[in-house]
């Protein structure tokens, strides 16, 4: 470079050159955790965030003791109630050992499937019908307060309905039902369920419950929050019969399916296998796949299920002997090799025939479906991180 053609320069600073930071490639960055914002978010979800049931969507809540025995001392005075536990919610069987771990820790009523029985009746529930029990902790009528409660008689009925409370969680895992009961001409009231849990109170699904919210629940970068089917990484490799079989006039024989070539080219026991699936299902190695009917072509790829084939196998000696096995499919077995395999040469390999698509279980969104249930303003956090930083900005702020 030449020098420039002055003499004397004043007032100019003189220019430093410094290495610029680059930032890592890493396929589990983003712009949120990159500038850390996705940190605050994350707190901001384990503090305020509303978790929903994944099977009915509706909000579940967490309430302690004191707060349940406050909801029962807010009915009406008069109020006729019980308190039950429920045991078996929506499952089938006879339950006979229930009714007897009932009766040993002495409670003496149950309701069966709505209808309230002494537990040393002799139950014959159907074995393949869908049940429901509770045991009945208590029977309450809610105290009317006056001038002449004193407060010895307040404390002392709320120690009882606090204890009742207590064992009625106890016995069914942290949940509770309320039942008010209608008196005469009284219309029927709707029963409450109270759980200390996050936990759905639905009983028309099976039980739903989250743990304590933490922001690690949050992360996809840790366990506890990354979703189980593609650890985090929001995506998952998938073969694309379209790489596996890139020319359907291609037969079999003539190396249509690439990642066997040279085993369905050679006489080898897959060959074999092969040569005896298209005895079944009606076809032969020399034929264009394109011309295979879409059983034919699925049984192929996918495989034949539990459905055996005949293998015909004739040893050096001449004997003939035959052999029943199950053809996996093309795709299930390169599938399970790219599972199975410690070798990163045969990953590599099955890796070519793969393409990269949205987790089907987070649906690209990394975290595990529960965590996914919990919202701020109705949204979830993927729904916050997927917005634009002016967007995201007027949430914020709104």
């Amino acid at each position: 470079m030449e020098k420039p053609d002055v003499d004397y320069i004043d007032g100019l600073s003189p220019a430093i050159s410094i290495d610029q930071k680059g930032v890592s490639r890493n396929p589990r960055s983003t712009v949120a955790t990159v500038t850390e914002i996705y940190d605050y978010l994350r707190l901001l979800y384990a503090r305020a965030g509303i978790p929903h049931c994944l099977h009915c969507g509706q909000v579940i809540r967490s309430q302690t003791v004191q707060q349940i025995v406050d909801a029962v001392l807010a009915e009406p005075p008069g109020t006729r109630a019980m308190l039950l536990a429920p045991v078996i919610r929506h499952r089938r069987g006879e339950h006979k050992q229930v009714f007897e771990a009932v009766q040993r820790l002495g409670f003496v009523r149950v309701r069966v499937d709505g209808a309230i029985r002494d537990v040393d009746e002799e139950f014959d529930l159907d074995r393949y019908e869908w049940h429901d029990i509770d045991v009945v902790v208590d029977r309450l009528i809610i105290p009317e307060l006056s001038e002449d409660t004193t407060a010895e008689d307040y404390d002392a009925t709320r120690q009882r309905i606090a204890d009742s409370v207590e064992q009625a969680l106890r016995l069914g895992e942290g949940i509770l039902v309320f039942a008010p009961q209608a008196g005469e001409g009284e219309a029927e009231r709707p029963e409450e369920t109270f759980s200390e849990h996050f936990a759905c109170t639905n009983p028309d699904h099976p039980p739903y419950s989250v743990g304590e919210i933490e922001p690690r629940n949050f992360s996809f970068n840790s366990p506890h929050g990354a979703c189980a089917a593609c650890t985090g990484l929001g995506v998952q490799m998938e073969l694309d019969p379209g790489l596996v079989v890139p020319n359907r006039k291609l037969s079999i024989a003539e190396g249509a399916i690439i990642p066997y070539q040279r085993m369905s080219t050679s006489i080898t026991w897959y060959r074999r296998r092969l040569d005896s699936l298209g005895q079944a299902y009606g076809f032969d190695l020399d034929t264009p796949l394109e011309q295979l009917t879409d059983q034919q072509w699925h049984a192929v790829m996918h495989g034949t299920g539990e459905e055996a084939i005949t293998v015909e196998y004739r040893t050096r000696r001449g004997r003939e002997r035959h052999f029943e096995v199950s053809w996996e499919g093309v795709l299930p077995s390169l599938q399970r090799r790219y599972k199975e395999t410690e070798s990163d040469w045969v990953r590599n390999d099955i890796e070519r025939y793969m393409v990269s698509v949205p987790c089907p279980d987070c649906d690209g969104a990394r975290l595990k479906p529960e965590m996914l249930a919990v919202t701020v303003d109705g949204r979830s956090i993927a729904e916050v991180v997927n917005d634009s930083v002016a967007d995201g900005v007027a949430w914020v702020e709104r």
